[in-house]
């Protein structure tokens, strides 16, 4: 669990750009681009080369010189909505971040062990005349891929709330088989949307945190505190839910469902944010699903791994005539990469579903991994291309 030409949502999709070893440091004076800003995330600092920066494309480097995985978050003013963020960034190692971000105030946070609230500091995005030229035709495909996206996620929304519901309703009433039966089948719709989910930092840890990622006194509720009781087999010692519990658990998945549902139905999509939407559903692949921690208890990974496909796939079809006027190759190769990734998880099927994942072998699990990596790569370039 765990983006503009113009944006009008009150929130705007997290994101996740490529991996780069040894970054070349950025220029320093009358020579640094004012929107090229570099990060430096240590055990107890978060240094950014400048506290401002004019509106447009900002370029944020982040080089985490700690000992701990790290985190970087650019949120809105009220330091709770995401706009965007970098998540896994490995000691030693750089990653760039890519955003069109609009005039306004933000706050910047680091987060050392991806912990707590981050080490925090305001930042501003001042008002600018240049403004990127687009051409009518251009305008076009930007518009029509804005559109689409919007009524994707609204209608994966409408159908994780309708599945969520069968799903409570089951669990409930103590039917603990169609419970089982339903829970992968509602998530699907959930992981097709997870960056939208996770821009709303209230909502995404009281429905999808898992229990190895809570913070100390954070109350557990949510998709994985109830997966957990319908699949208590790997758990030594548990004490099943009583009745008023799962209803308790229960209502309140289904509360917060519904809040999801309604929040999505106004806003829209810039094709920076629907970029980087991609980019960031195929790192939950690379950081959750692929290991085989994400669905700890019910073994479902592969379900939410063919959601999360679904999902950057869609993000990429949307921007892929603008890509493709711009950078054909990449294009090509994103659709190519697509397809290699989605035969593999052919092979996994059964049915509507798909195998446990510990039914896979290490050479199965590798392969897997090696084709999401192969995706990656070029998939951490799309956000550039469609802002070039």
């Amino acid at each position: 669990m765990r983006t503009t030409l113009a944006v009008t949502a009150l929130v705007t999709l997290p994101f996740l750009a490529g991996c780069t070893q040894n970054a070349d440091p950025a220029p320093s004076g009358a020579d640094r681009d004012p929107r090229a800003l570099s990060v430096d995330s240590s055990a107890d600092a978060c240094t950014l080369s400048a506290a401002e920066a004019p509106a447009g494309t900002l370029t944020f480097d982040v080089t985490n010189s700690g000992d701990q995985v790290t985190e970087f978050y650019l949120l809105g003013d009220d330091g709770l909505r995401i706009v965007a963020e970098v998540e896994n960034v490995g000691p030693g190692i750089s990653r760039a971040l890519t955003v069109d971000a609009p005039a306004g105030s933000y706050v910047t946070a680091c987060k050392p062990g991806m912990k707590g609230e981050g080490i925090r500091s305001d930042f501003t995005v001042t008002a600018s005349d240049e403004e990127p030229e687009v051409s009518a035709d251009e305008q076009q495909l930007v518009e029509q891929a804005q559109a689409n996206y919007a009524a994707y996620v609204r209608d994966q929304s409408s159908q994780l709330l309708e599945k969520t519901r069968q799903f409570v309703d089951a669990y409930s009433s103590g039917d603990d088989d169609a419970a089982r039966a339903l829970y992968p089948v509602a998530r699907t719709h959930w992981e097709r949307i997870e960056t939208v989910a996770e821009s709303f930092g209230d909502l995404d840890p009281q429905m999808d945190a898992r229990e190895a990622d809570l913070e100390p006194g954070q109350e557990w509720t949510g998709w994985h505190r109830i997966e957990k009781d319908l699949w208590p087999e790997r758990a030594e010692g548990y004490t099943p839910l009583t009745a008023r519990q799962r209803t308790t658990y229960a209502d309140k998945l289904l509360a917060d469902t519904k809040e999801l549902d309604a929040r999505v139905q106004d806003l829209t999509y810039t094709v920076d944010a629907i970029a980087n939407g991609s980019r960031g559903l195929l790192e939950e692949v690379a950081t959750g699903k692929v290991t085989g921690e994400e669905e700890y208890w019910s073994r479902t990974d592969l379900w939410d791994f063919q959601a999360n496909v679904d999902g950057a796939r869609v993000g990429f079809e949307g921007v892929e005539p603008i890509v493709a006027e711009k950078d054909p190759d990449l294009a090509d190769q994103l659709s190519t990469r697509f397809a290699d990734l989605q035969d593999l998880l052919d092979e996994q099927r059964r049915g509507d579903g798909f195998v446990s994942y510990d039914a896979l072998d290490p050479a199965q699990v590798k392969q897997l991994s090696d084709a999401v990596n192969a995706l990656s790569e070029p998939l951490s370039r799309l956000t550039a291309a469609v802002l070039s």
